[in-house]
């Protein structure tokens, strides 16, 4: 065999691969995951956090328990968390008037999160879970545990969707949609 048919054997290979391991992600993030289906109730481990918040105060989740909600897990760590924070802003302040609860659950330490929160202020409530909260979101169905992950809420309590990733417009536009008038 010549170097040049090996060369295209092994660009050959690399490319399936690649494309292997790119329907298999399209298939996890259409395919339901375990824990909670799409249209599931929310586990009480959920309801029932009570978080720290950065500059004092407690944020219980409980409050929000038959109102639409947007949970983001999020990390100062994780580029498309801090990508997406403006625009879940954004949304709160655009859809508070209409119902709508924003909270951020941050899976990190308190001291980055104050010192993030410094440099982009947001309007919606932050709680500081710490890496323990990362067994909430397997529970919630995240079974990877990365992050951001978002949960959608509708006013009965049940989860409306989730999104493993990082949070676009349109995403916003479908959940408005769907929980107002699903």
């Amino acid at each position: 065999m010549t170097a040049n048919r090996r060369q295209w054997l092994a660009y050959g290979g690399a490319s399936a691969v690649a494309a292997c391991a790119g329907l298999a992600l399209w298939r996890h993030r259409e395919q339901p995951q375990s824990g909670v289906s799409a249209a599931g109730e929310v586990p009480d481990a959920l309801w029932s956090l009570r978080l720290p918040r950065p500059g004092g105060g407690e944020l219980a989740l409980a409050a929000l328990r038959g109102k639409p909600t947007l949970v983001n897990f999020w990390a100062t760590w994780c580029p498309p968390c801090v990508e997406e924070m403006p625009l879940l802003d954004r949304f709160h302040r655009e859809n508070t008037a209409n119902g709508w609860h924003v909270v951020g659950i941050a899976v990190d330490r308190a001291e980055p999160v104050d010192k993030f929160l410094a440099r982009l202020p947001v309007g919606f409530p932050i709680g500081i879970a710490g890496a323990q909260a990362l067994s909430l979101v397997k529970a919630l169905g995240n079974d990877s545990g990365g992050l951001p992950f978002t949960l959608v809420l509708d006013s009965g309590g049940a989860v409306r969707d989730r999104r493993m990733g990082k949070v676009e417009p349109a995403d916003l536009q479908a959940w408005q949609r769907a929980v107002v008038h699903g």
